[in-house]
Order: C-alpha cells, then sequence, then structure tokens
C-alpha cells in the first residue's frame, strides 16, 4: 500500500449556515419546512455525493429519477415516506434507509 497517494475518510460536518435548498412549490403541500445542506463531499465523477441536510416540518412531493439513489440516516427528527400507491413507512432519530431511485411519492417532516 501507498500511503503517499492514499486518500483519507473525511468527516461529515456542516460548517456555517449551508446552503438553502427550496421546494418547488407546485410539489409542497403543507408547512414551511425552508431545508438547508452542507455538501460535504463530491467524488471526482460528479455521480456520488454526500453531506447533511435539515428543514422544519412539512409535506411536499418528491420524485427521483431512475439514477437517483439516496442514502439517509436521520440525526434528528421524525419522518414519512408514503409512496405512489399509498403506503407509508415511518423513520425516526437513528434509522438509515435507502430511497431508490424512481421513487416517487410524498416526504413529510414531522418533527
Amino acid at each position: 500500500m501507498n500511503a503517499v497517494n492514499s486518500p483519507s475518510p473525511l468527516r461529515l460536518e456542516p460548517q456555517g449556515p449551508g446552503e438553502a435548498s427550496p421546494i418547488r412549490a407546485d410539489r409542497l403541500r403543507e408547512g414551511a419546512p425552508q431545508p438547508r445542506a452542507w455538501n460535504g463531499y463530491d467524488d471526482p465523477t460528479g455521480q456520488f455525493f454526500a453531506g447533511q441536510w435539515a428543514a422544519g416540518p412539512g409535506r411536499w412531493e418528491v420524485v427521483y429519477e431512475a439514477h437517483e439513489e439516496e442514502f439517509c440516516v436521520l440525526l434528528e427528527g421524525e419522518v414519512r415516506l408514503t409512496d405512489a400507491s399509498g403506503r407509508a413507512q415511518h423513520f425516526r432519530t437513528g434509522d438509515a434507509f435507502v430511497v431508490p431511485g424512481g421513487f416517487r411519492g410524498e416526504w413529510c417532516n414531522l418533527t
């Protein structure tokens, strides 16, 4: 192993106020969540990135493109994701989940 050329792990910690990550008005169903995003890493291909995202209570329509995959770990709060067929799943602080590419439904921040 060549330690000189080896990349190091990166700790993802939000710095500053983050960037506004607004929800499209035509998709907002309830509340005024005012999302913020902190991007901590982009890979050289631009296909993968990692960071943190936060928003207040609200409910909105989500549409993930077929190539979009999202891994989430809830650091705090509670959310409900409801797919297009009406199946709802609840996630709470400490839960980890994946939103698969092509998911269509509703994201609701309960807290």
